[in-house]
C-alpha cells in the first residue's frame, strides 16, 4: 500500500486522541465519584475498560503497519 506511512500516522494520532479522551473521562469519573455518584463512576470505568482492553491490540497493529510500510519502500 503506497499510503501506508500516511495511514500509520493517521491511526497513531487517532489512537493518541482516544487515549486523551479516556484520560479526560477518567478524571470526570473521579469527580463524579467524589460527589457521591459511585454507581455512575463505576459505569464510566466499566466503559473505559474497553479502551484499555483494546490498547494492546491497537499498539501492535500500528507497529505492524509501520513495519510493513518500511519494508515496502
Amino acid at each position: 500500500m503506497e499510503d501506508t506511512p500516511l495511514l500509520v500516522s493517521l491511526l497513531k494520532r487517532m489512537n493518541e486522541n482516544q487515549l486523551a479522551l479516556g484520560a479526560a473521562i477518567e478524571e470526570l469519573s473521579n469527580w463524579v465519584e467524589q460527589r457521591g455518584s459511585t454507581e455512575v463512576a463505576q459505569n464510566i470505568r466499566g466503559a473505559l475498560d474497553t479502551l484499555d482492553g483494546n490498547e494492546g491490540f491497537i499498539t501492535l497493529a500500528l507497529a505492524s503497519l509501520a513495519a510493513e510500510g518500511r519494508t515496502k519502500k
